[in-house]
């Protein structure tokens, strides 16, 4: 009699070379996408300073008081209202919420990772004239 099929070490086998590349693989694709989270915070960051760099030059030296006159001119200077109103934050985008404290004077945007660590590894902030500084993020407080 001449059967034909896997024994059970060799399925056992192949279920442990399984198992120990997703150990080594899972880590390493956590790390990109939080990296990626980073990159587009800091480039989102970016584009809303451009935008309000922009309206700006364009209204006398005065910046925008509202994330809105960025959305809503014709043409719009960003595409997407990514703050909430005030300082409240806007809702969460790839990982990041984001404050806008805007002046006719100048602008402050912070983008806060919403879980330190594990959506983002900083706090980033842009300033009036683009200037983006990196901070680490503070632990929430435990319940």
């Amino acid at each position: 009699m001449n059967k034909k099929g896997f024994t059970l070490v060799e399925i056992m086998i192949v279920v442990a070379i399984i198992a120990l590349l997703a150990a080594i693989a899972i880590p390493n694709l956590l790390r990109a996408r939080v990296s990626a989270n980073d990159s587009l915070a800091q480039s989102t960051l970016r584009a809303i300073s451009t935008g309000a760099e922009t309206y700006g030059t364009a209204n006398s030296g005065n910046y925008p008081t509202a994330i809105t006159q960025l959305t809503t001119a014709t043409p719009p200077y960003i595409n997407a209202q990514y703050c909430g109103t005030g300082t409240a934050k806007g809702t969460a985008v790839s990982g990041f919420t984001y404050a806008c404290t805007l002046s006719t004077t100048g602008y402050s945007i912070v983008a806060e990772p919403v879980e330190a660590k594990v959506t983002g590894t900083s706090v980033y902030t842009i300033t009036t004239g683009g200037v983006l500084t990196a901070t680490a993020p503070t632990a929430a407080p435990a319940s």
